[in-house]
């Protein structure tokens, strides 16, 4: 702790750094602003029923960083980035030259998957802004409204979220730590003191017993969440040695770190971006003219609903993304391919397809350790409110997960900024 509070004070008086960090709560002030101007014709206390109600408005409210909370102009949040990315993601599955990008060509070829991402984005929050205007109207949340004004409204509310991706952007290159996960870790920690003074003013002495053993739950996820981004398997890796003239070189023994979670929060955003699609469409198809459609939409809206049809695909989902996640992040073909020119080898492991395949074993099954993981910490609240009768935690399992992860990420981000420079 004590190192740092040390190295938190040499960030400080770092000119650099401390302009950086001065960026970053400014921009985040920004987006805060940005959150509390509505849109017209609001109910607000209908809008505070539906959101208390529906734990899918919930989830829309994680990723507009609370700007859902109010129906405000950045209400989709970096929703329709996320989006995007995770079809630039799959697409580069499906095309071997995009994937090549990103393998091949480093950083210049995940700036042009970036770049695609954002030109996609602009198009994606059109249509999601035009989806959840009309979807607000049949939940009486707003007045009907048509024609120009419904365009105006779609207009705002789009190019909102696209000025929240670009302040996120902007964090990125000029502050510090990742602009999107920042800007959604705000919305989080914004509601803590409305959610403090809400616990508060309903606090039942009689219920001490449920308060504390959420209270241990949420230290432990933290603790858990906290050992799960920083465990890692050490793979022993050695060089070969190498006679040049009079010299030796190589010999040298080390180690490949394979990380337990290598898909960090990224697969519970993306599970959560694929759940909302069948209720968007199914809430939207409820309020339909034709009957049958309507019935329908009804029955599979509350299907889908249920607590454990929920947390089932929910799950389902966390792990089949982790799985896919680290396979375009990490490809044992080309590091083994590196190790082998590099005149490295794992001992006892032939060089080639036997540590590819070696190396694809072993990520396999650490990635079932974080993957599980992952999926319990998304699931919990919702076993939570079944088993304490409605109590859960301050924040959800997912908010609590993005928040921590993001917090590891940050210091991380500061303390190499700071190694850098006294170097």
């Amino acid at each position: 702790m004590q190192n740092f509070w040390q190295k938190f004070v040499t960030a400080l008086k770092d000119p650099v750094l401390r302009k950086r960090i001065g960026f970053t709560i400014g921009a985040l002030v920004v987006f805060r602003l940005l959150a509390t101007i509505p849109i017209p014709g609001v109910d607000a206390a209908a809008l505070s029923k539906l959101l208390g109600s529906s734990q899918f408005f919930g989830f829309l409210n994680i990723f507009s960083g609370g700007g859902l909370s109010n129906l405000s102009i950045v209400m989709l949040g970096v929703g329709p980035f996320i989006t995007a990315s995770i079809i630039i993601q799959l697409m580069t599955m499906m095309f071997p030259k995009w994937k090549a990008l990103m393998h091949e060509e480093g950083q210049a070829g995940r700036m042009k998957l970036s770049n695609y991402s954002r030109l996609l984005s602009a198009p994606l929050a059109f249509v999601q802004a035009f989806g959840f205007i009309i979807l607000l109207e049949n939940q009486n949340v707003i007045g009907h409204i048509g024609g120009l004004a419904l365009f105006i409204n779609i207009l705002v509310v789009s190019a909102g979220s696209i000025l929240l991706m670009w302040i996120g952007e902007l964090v990125s290159e000029f502050g510090i730590g990742n602009g999107v996960s920042l800007v959604i870790f705000a919305g989080i920690i914004s509601r803590l003191p409305k959610d403090t003074v809400q616990f508060l003013s309903t606090f039942d002495a009689s219920q001490m017993t449920i308060y504390i053993a959420v209270l241990a739950i949420a230290l432990a996820v933290i603790a858990g969440v906290v050992y799960v981004t920083e465990a890692e398997r050490s793979v022993p890796v050695t060089y070969a040695k190498q006679v040049r003239g009079n010299k030796v070189y190589g010999g040298v023994s080390t180690y490949l770190p394979l990380r337990l979670n290598q898909a960090g929060v990224i697969p519970i955003i993306f599970a959560l971006s694929i759940l909302l699609f069948p209720q968007i469409i199914a809430n939207f198809l409820a309020h339909a003219s034709n009957a049958v459609v309507a019935a329908y939409a009804s029955s599979f809206a509350l299907f889908f609903n249920n607590p454990w049809v929920y947390g089932g695909f929910y799950f389902i989902l966390v792990v089949a993304f982790t799985y896919f996640y680290t396979a375009v992040t990490f490809d044992p073909t080309m590091i083994s391919e590196n190790l082998q020119q590099g005149g490295a080898f794992i001992p006892g492991v032939r060089p080639g397809e036997h540590t590819r395949d070696y190396l694809a074993a072993i990520v396999t099954r650490i990635t079932l350790v974080g993957a599980v993981f992952l999926g319990i910490v998304a699931v919990l609240p919702l076993a939570l409110q079944n088993f304490t009768g409605g109590q859960t935690l301050a924040i959800g399992g997912t908010s609590l997960l993005i928040v921590v992860s993001v917090v590891l990420d940050l210091l991380k981000k500061i303390d190499a900024q700071v190694s850098m420079r006294e170097y």
